[in-house]
């Protein structure tokens, strides 16, 4: 009796986390989808005004404590920062060392997966618009698929979203 409560809670606890991601994440879409039509700078653009920073490992618009921003993290030298770039000039706006946390944790698989690369995100970014005419980039991360180097790419068109990998090799 007993381990079927535990199963049966541990059930409902883990429906209940992946409804939460899974409404966190259209949440997040639904709001970058407000802000986007404002973004002069494309998500390729920003990938290039981080450069001064270091190797772009990744790039995404959010909405971020309720402000609207294009964040891009980049690594040189074994240390990774996040770079916000002003999504109307394009210019730096601001950057932090990411030197923690979760977000240590994901610039150094980041970094992992472009190692092999021998495309740049901005390349991987522009080829996934080009194969899906009307949506614009939203976010682009490195990742290894099958032992091969990809770029997730996240495309908006209007609120509808989807993603494509695009190799990095």
């Amino acid at each position: 009796m007993c381990n079927k409560s535990l199963a049966t809670v541990l059930t409902i606890g883990v429906m209940v986390a992946t409804g939460a991601l899974a409404w966190s994440d259209e949440d997040e879409t639904a709001a970058v989808a407000k802000y986007l039509p404002t973004a002069k700078v494309t998500l390729q653009q920003g990938l290039t005004a981080a450069e001064s920073h270091g190797k772009p490992i990744s790039g995404k618009y959010e909405v971020e404590d309720g402000h609207f921003q294009l964040s891009v993290y980049t690594a040189e030298g074994g240390k990774f920062s996040e770079v916000l770039i002003d999504h109307n000039t394009g210019k730096i706006a601001k950057t932090e060392a990411i030197t923690e946390g979760d977000d240590l944790t994901d610039a150094k698989k980041q970094l992992a997966a472009c190692a092999t690369s021998k495309k740049s995100l901005q390349s991987a970014v522009d080829q996934a618009e080009q194969a899906s005419a009307g949506y614009r980039a939203v976010s682009v991360s490195p990742k290894e698929s099958g032992g091969r180097a990809v770029a997730v790419v996240t495309l908006l068109k209007g609120t509808s979203s989807k993603s494509v990998s695009e190799p990095l090799e």
